[in-house]
């Protein structure tokens, strides 16, 4: 399973359906594990973003796919970063030269 942090900001669409935000954040959990995927913390915060949600998914192309879907509702612009646990970055670390 590969590992995101997502941020997300409110487009002008989606700060006018504000209201509409938790609903919106239940049907992305239901798509993510309707996809092999699982939101592991999904938080609204104040500042830059808008939001954050820790997403893992089984690939790459599958968590690229839903964030992908999100853009596609209007309501909020993402910015994808790839999280790596302890484990997964002293792996990485043993490929750096």
């Amino acid at each position: 399973m590969v590992r995101y942090l997502v941020l997300l900001k409110f487009t002008d669409q989606g700060i006018r359906n504000v209201a509409d935000s938790i609903d919106r954040a239940t049907a992305f959990r239901k798509a993510a594990r309707d996809k092999g995927a699982e939101v592991e913390a999904h938080f609204w915060t104040l500042g830059a973003y808008d939001g954050v949600f820790i997403l893992r998914a089984p690939d790459e192309a599958t968590a690229a796919g839903l964030v992908l879907g999100l853009g596609h509702t209007a309501s909020v612009s993402t910015n994808m970063l790839r999280a790596f646990d302890e484990a997964e970055f002293e792996e990485v670390l043993g490929h750096a030269t």
